[in-house]
């Protein structure tokens, strides 16, 4: 009850997003390699902003 009102971190929404881009990476791998491609750079960009957030 008390985490109704908490606010999510920039750190935690961009970890929600970069897992499920993997998530569609990884489904993507088998059908759509040229997709596949393009969501695992997206992923990787979004894991440079977590770790330079996290050097803050």
């Amino acid at each position: 009850m008390f985490g109704l009102f908490k606010k999510t971190s920039e750190i935690d929404k961009l970890q929600k997003t970069y897992e499920k881009l993997m998530k569609e990476w990884h489904s993507l791998s088998t059908t759509n390699r040229g997709e596949s491609d393009k969501k695992y750079a997206k992923a990787q960009k979004i894991q440079e902003q977590i770790e330079q957030l996290q050097k803050q």
